[in-house]
């Protein structure tokens, strides 16, 4: 195996691999001598720790990324099973609805065992979750979604719509390892399917919603919109890679905005869901408390 054309490949990939690695020299000298000190079956190891230190990923880095995704798994698979289980409090009309309602349950369910297989004994425990933020006097915005469907629905879409970003949002921390990425990018397109089929089943119900987010418009009337903003703030954002798609004749803020989606930041996830993070153990998962 030819690593000096591989390494050759590389830079031209990546021009600034050398810097990040060491100077060019010092950096054929360390693979020149590889062969008289490893064995062919190590160099994969050697080749991840070079790309460990050029890009700075570490197993942690993907593990706790995998966490973050398998909390949030959590949170929307206990909130698809409590409804389902609850069909005829919280008004799911049989049918199509609750079809694809069970459909989205058992899709969430299968992405929590599928990241714990892939964590394996790294997998963080279950939160306790709260889907009434707190009940009582302290209930959330969404506490009427477990008795009124048309708010679980509302309920619903802004969790896949916050999912969708989430994961977006993760994805650079997972490159380099593919595994992981695929995996992640595999959950993520279903739960935009997911996002669009609910905003269709508001749409059904009467609700003024598009399959897609114009601006940063949630499509759900407050005091419920005004409440889960935060998960659509952003997306209003006209510029991808530079380029203000805005600017281009004929193409407007509403158009470039419905083309492209916006990722979120783990820390901003974290503050609209009130999801713990990595290892979160028993603490409470309360989705807009």
């Amino acid at each position: 195996m030819n690593w000096f054309r591989i390494l050759s490949e590389l830079e031209k990939a990546d021009p600034e691999i050398m810097e990040r690695l060491d100077t060019r020299r010092m950096a054929m000298r360390d693979f020149g001598s590889l062969g008289t000190k490893i064995t062919l079956a190590a160099l994969p190891f050697a080749m991840s720790s070079m790309f460990t230190k050029a890009y700075g990923k570490t197993s942690d880095v993907v593990t706790d990324t995998l966490n973050f995704a398998l909390a949030l798994e959590y949170l929307e698979a206990e909130f698809y099973t409590v409804g389902v289980a609850n069909a005829a409090a919280v008004g799911i009309p049989s049918g199509a609805p609750m079809t694809a309602l069970t459909k989205i349950r058992d899709d969430e369910n299968a992405h929590v065992l599928f990241l714990k297989s892939v964590l394996g004994s790294a997998a963080g425990a279950k939160p306790n979750i709260d889907l009434t933020g707190g009940g009582g006097s302290m209930a959330g915005p969404f506490l009427p979604a477990l008795s009124d469907y048309q708010t679980y629905l509302a309920a619903a879409q802004t969790f896949e719509d916050t999912g969708v970003r989430a994961y977006k949002g993760q994805a650079g921390n997972l490159v380099g390892d593919n595994v992981a990425l695929t995996a992640a990018l595999n959950i993520h397109s279903v739960e935009a399917r997911h996002a669009s089929h609910i905003r269709q089943m508001r749409a059904a119900g009467g609700a003024t919603v598009d399959p897609w987010i114009t601006l940063k418009s949630s499509g759900i009337a407050d005091p419920v919109g005004a409440l889960v903003q935060s998960s659509y703030n952003g997306e209003e954002n006209t510029t991808q890679a530079t380029v203000n798609i805005a600017s281009f004749s004929g193409i407007s803020a509403d158009a470039a905005t419905e083309a492209f989606d916006e990722p979120l930041t783990k820390d901003q996830v974290l503050a609209i869901t009130g999801t713990p993070g990595a290892g979160m153990g028993s603490a409470t998962a309360k989705f807009f408390y």
